[in-house]
């Protein structure tokens, strides 16, 4: 159940519109969270801004949404998980690459140690060790393309709250979460290697 009003892009303040105009002219629609955040245009243009300028980083628009979708499932944010599917899958990524990113896993050897990372970061709340950061350099991640991931994680950790906590009607096709049973990271970590 919606715990927040959705703004109306034709019904707001210039500045709102203005925003929301340009969500909706990316994505042909005004989905529910970016109507949500309008609520603070500044909350809005911070995120309006970190989609665009992490969508002309270096680590490329397949392993940001892999990134999404694993942190989605990590934090039980339905809203996420079932956006960054239906973004993924328009990036090219298949349904199978899809799932197995909601636990951190990929038969790429070098998605898997970012998808790894990033819930590794997730999970210590950042305090990942020198280990943690070896192996993704060992998988070909420079300084840049782990800056990169750790702001995926931020901006991404932002949009979870947001539909968790204001309980976002979800506008995307659904899609299940994975449970982060002791088999299924088990799982995930044989297909890590």
């Amino acid at each position: 159940m919606s715990r927040i009003t959705l703004i109306d892009r034709n019904d707001t303040t210039p500045d709102r519109k203005q925003l929301l105009d340009q969500v909706h002219a990316a994505f042909g629609a005004s989905p529910n969270m970016f109507r949500a955040v309008a609520h603070s245009p500044a909350a809005l243009k911070s995120m309006w801004s970190s989609f665009g300028a992490l969508g002309g980083g270096t680590i490329g628009a397949r392993l940001g949404e892999q990134i999404a979708v694993a942190i989605a499932n990590r934090n039980g944010c339905h809203y996420c998980l079932a956006a960054h599917t239906a973004l993924g899958t328009r990036a090219g990524l298949g349904a199978a690459e899809l799932t197995a990113a909601q636990t951190g896993a990929s038969n790429d050897p070098r998605t898997r140690a970012a998808l790894q990372f990033a819930l590794t970061v997730v999970d210590t709340r950042g305090q990942v060790s020198d280990t943690d950061l070896r192996a993704l350099r060992a998988a070909g991640f420079d300084d840049q393309g782990a800056m990169e991931i750790v702001a995926h994680v931020a901006l991404n950790l932002f949009t979870n709250y947001v539909n968790i906590v204001f309980g976002v009607p979800v506008d995307f096709p659904a899609v299940p979460l994975l449970p982060i049973t002791p088999q299924v990271q088990r799982q995930a970590e044989s297909v890590a290697g």
